[in-house]
């Protein structure tokens, strides 16, 4: 597995840099966020490890920049913000798990190796359709009767799993494990936040809603009957 880290502390890179190769993996490292995301642009890496405070520039506009660029490189985030409110700006901005120093190496192995098996999107399921709304997987665009939504990237992966699961009921608890890789509830309105501002772009000023409230159960993304 080819690894880059991106982290200013060269104790800590040292470490993990050396371990990870020690189980077989090539590792490259950037020790400021500019160099970082030069490398980390070219989306030849299996999996990113970012830490979040950079000098140059911090890991989470560093995430922001190579997600905005189209790379899909799984991203996980290791860093000594522990905050819950952290955590959930740093899955919204693109990365795809969050681990907090100080960390035993074991758990931060177990979780690169789960990044790296998470399985590439097929190449022919690559456009999901709903009534008058689509999405572009590959591309990461969203338009509803022709209109771009101009969606964020956490909106592109909320709505992407609503229309997946089309005509079923998403639960709460569903989305914090599959949109923000909780698998716990954080206790806080992330999910009904994001979930207004998505309603405002896809449903506002349109015929109809496609986006209902399950009272007491979830979410559904459905056509008109």
């Amino acid at each position: 597995m080819k690894i880059l880290l991106v982290e200013d502390d060269l104790e800590t890179a040292a470490y993990v840099s050396g371990s990870l190769k020690e189980h077989g993996n090539a590792v490259e490292h950037a020790a400021e966020g500019r160099a970082g995301l030069l490398l980390a642009a070219s989306g030849n890496y299996d999996v990113l490890i970012v830490d979040w405070m950079l000098p140059g520039l911090d890991g989470l506009a560093l995430v922001k920049t190579v997600r905005a660029a189209g790379v899909k490189t799984p991203i996980l985030f290791l860093t000594t913000r522990s905050g819950i409110d952290d955590r959930v700006e740093g899955l919204e901005s693109g990365g795809d798990d969050y681990l907090v120093k100080p960390f035993a190496f074991s758990e931060l192995l177990a979780r690169v190796n789960a990044l790296s098996r998470r399985p590439p999107l097929a190449e022919d399921i690559i456009r999901l359709r709903v009534a008058d709304l689509e999405i572009d997987i590959l591309k990461r665009t969203a338009t509803r009767a022709g209109h771009d939504l101009g969606l964020k990237s956490t909106e592109f992966k909320l709505l992407e799993f609503l229309m997946r699961n089309a005509g079923r009921i998403v639960t709460r608890s569903m989305l914090l494990e599959k949109v923000w890789d909780f698998h716990f509830d954080p206790q806080t309105n992330v999910v009904e936040t994001n979930i207004s501002r998505l309603r405002s772009k896809v449903d506002r000023g349109f015929e109809f809603e496609l986006i209902h409230t399950v009272r007491g159960a979830g979410y559904s993304l459905r056509a008109p009957e």
